[in-house]
């Protein structure tokens, strides 16, 4: 270890207790190339067996103030941070270009409080959601989202990861009334408070939901939660015709028997349309407008459990590109006409799945070679059908052919509205752009 390298390792240390030395399995930026190609500068250089930059250092902090002591380290000593809860979505978006310092949040993972009575639960970002179901359901109440068990409460609102019931309840940024965050400078700053209707100060939960970590280290969240319906029900139906699906969905999306859940399947461009509704709530109510949600959908079936398809978010892996479309939901027939022509002139193979019913649509895009030019066509023909209709085309996540021809042609995100404010927050945030450099502007 070279004389810098010991300093550097001391001064976490003294800020940290939990440091080790990087290694392959905490490179970032890669998305299951077989060897990385990411170029990076500083301490974390190389690529991990999976790609993407390994990185000098990993810390743990266990507690707020330990981040703070560890990101005051690193600002003194210019690294490159890049925060990692659960790993699950850091090969999303544009990959960072450094990453000397990686922050592993495992270690805060508790749930601070839980004020049963007044419907809110104080939790560290580190804890897996699955364990933090398991405390609220103690008391009969949930987190309204539809997350994986074992993503982490920070890299779910850092990522902004919503499920199928973002029609009822919204996404993280929704449930947010509180956060800690703390600065690229170690600053320690919170918004919000214990109380729903607390309105006190900046809304820095809505502002670091979705961020990607381009922003600062949250390190706490308070979240608002919602009573565990006593019963539930999914009505789903089969349509081969795209307009009597697409009336489906606007029919149960908007109707006053309140669907928790609107969801719609798709494999192929030609292939049979599914559509689901989840209804929540007490067994009888729940019964009842299972029945009339039927009667409206047409031949339909009701059942307790989801069905197999369900939520059927297309898998992202090595070979595959995930693509995120956002559109008004009056505009679904001509979303899914223009999916299917993209995947005719482009030669790619798609599924499609999502939330149909709040204008959010998932498209698991794969070809054959040359694949990154192919799928490039494919996201090009798709912006270009739907920039009329003002939706947004944005790539998640995809192979590094992928990205390589992207990056000339519109980006992973593509238009970004309102990229100079955002580019503004981030000055102001970050001014050295020393948090996940290389992301921003390519934030999802």
């Amino acid at each position: 270890m070279t004389d810098e390298l010991a300093v550097i390792q001391k001064a976490l240390s003294d800020a940290c207790g939990e440091v080790r030395a990087g290694g392959a399995d905490d490179a970032v930026g890669g998305w299951g190339e077989a060897s990385g190609s990411g170029e990076a500068s500083g301490l974390g250089e190389g690529s991990g067996s999976g790609g993407g930059i390994v990185p000098g250092f990993v810390v743990l902090p266990g507690s707020t103030e330990e981040a703070a002591a560890v990101l005051r380290a690193a600002a003194g000593h210019e690294l490159a941070v890049v925060v990692r809860g659960a790993g699950g979505r850091l090969g999303w978006g544009t990959p960072p270009a450094r990453c000397d310092l990686l922050v592993d949040t495992s270690r805060m993972n508790a749930v601070v409080e839980h004020s049963a009575g007044d419907l809110v639960a104080r939790v560290q970002a580190g804890a897996r959601m699955g364990d933090v179901a398991a405390v609220l359901a103690e008391a009969g109440q949930e987190i309204a989202l539809d997350v994986p068990a074992g993503a982490t409460v920070g890299g779910v609102v850092a990522s902004g990861l919503a499920g199928p019931r973002r029609l009822r309840y919204g996404t993280p940024r929704d449930l947010l009334i509180g956060i800690t965050i703390v600065r690229a400078d170690g600053t320690v700053a919170k918004s919000g408070g214990k109380v729903v209707k607390n309105v006190a100060g900046y809304d820095l939960g809505k502002l670091l939901a979705g961020s990607a970590g381009t922003l600062a280290l949250i390190t706490e969240v308070i979240f608002r939660l919602h009573p565990l319906p006593a019963a539930r029900a999914y009505v789903t139906a089969e349509y081969v015709a795209v307009g009597v699906a697409c009336d489906a969905v606007a029919a149960a999306a908007n109707s006053p028997l309140t669907a928790s859940a609107v969801e719609l399947s798709r494999t192929g461009p030609d292939g049979r349309l599914r559509v689901g509704v989840l209804l929540e709530g007490s067994p009888e109510g729940v019964a009842a407008r299972a029945d009339r949600m039927a009667s409206l959908l047409g031949p339909a079936e009701i059942a307790a459990a989801p069905p197999p398809w369900w939520p059927g978010t297309p898998a992202a892996d090595a070979g595959t590109s995930l693509v995120q479309v956002s559109f008004w939901v009056s505009a679904l027939p001509k979303v899914l006409d223009a999916i299917a022509a993209a995947v005719r002139e482009s030669g790619v193979s798609a599924t499609v799945a999502g939330s149909a019913g709040a204008g959010v649509l998932s498209i698991g895009v794969s070809a054959e070679t040359p694949a990154g030019m192919r799928t490039a066509q494919f996201v090009d023909a798709l912006r270009l059908a739907l920039a009329r209709e003002r939706g947004a085309v944005a790539v998640l996540a995809a192979p590094a052919a992928v990205r390589e021809v992207l990056a000339a042609d519109g980006g992973m995100a593509g238009t970004v509205p309102g990229l100079a404010l955002m580019r503004a927050v981030k000055d102001q945030f970050d001014p050295a752009h020393r948090m996940a450099p290389g992301r921003f502007p390519e934030v999802i």
